[in-house]
């Protein structure tokens, strides 16, 4: 899929294996996956196109490029996309940061929006949603409609783990989002978890069950 973009980076692949671990403590996984997510921000914001200007060095006048305007948002899905928040901030601390809370329909099953607060300017900026797990792509999916709908033009998904599932579930039903992920594991079970994932990142973030 062109789309989705799996990172390799040994760094990466060593701080994923550390939050999969179940004997890794709340403290730790908080912050691996602050690290992680800063470093699954260097490729996330890759393309971000650049621009000349002159500035003068101790040695002398030069030209060198900084980023060309792009205004950034970062949309932490409620709750366990919060711990991924820090780590991309403190790559692009000028970045805008809105929320978006929703919750399964214990009848329907569809994703229902909660809470949601963006940037005034939202048509403007490129967002990223992150999120630790896409499992069944049922709330990325519909975070990202919901953003779109308040006029955001510009929208990727960063993921620490996905499912196959999820992936072919966004792709399918927002084919100009492209996905950043760490891994894409072996499947989902009968309880819509990924295998072999890392459990509820939510409550390993936060110490609850």
């Amino acid at each position: 899929m062109k789309n989705v973009f799996v990172m390799d980076h040994p760094l990466i692949q060593h701080k994923l294996t550390l939050i999969r671990d179940k004997n890794t403590g709340s403290k730790e996984f908080r912050e691996v996956v602050k690290e992680l997510a800063m470093l699954m921000g260097y490729e996330v914001t890759r393309n971000l196109p650049l621009q000349e200007i002159e500035i003068e060095t101790p040695v002398s006048k030069t030209k060198a490029k900084v980023i060309a305007g792009r205004k950034l948002g970062i949309v932490p899905i409620l709750r366990a996309g919060l711990g991924m928040v820090d780590g991309l901030l403190s790559l692009i601390p000028a970045a805008k940061v809105g929320h978006i809370g929703l919750y399964r329909d214990p009848e329907t099953l569809e994703p229902v929006e909660y809470y949601c607060k963006l940037p005034v300017d939202v048509h403007e900026r490129d967002l990223i949603v992150i999120d630790p797990m896409l499992a069944t792509g049922g709330s990325a999916n519909a975070a990202i409609q919901f953003i779109k709908d308040r006029g955001a033009q510009s929208v990727k998904l960063m993921c620490l783990i996905a499912s196959p599932e999820g992936v072919k579930a966004v792709c399918e039903a927002h084919p100009d989002v492209e996905i950043y992920v760490a891994a894409v594991d072996e499947k989902l079970n009968e309880h819509a978890y990924i295998v072999p994932g890392l459990g509820d990142a939510g409550d390993r973030l936060f110490g609850t069950k």
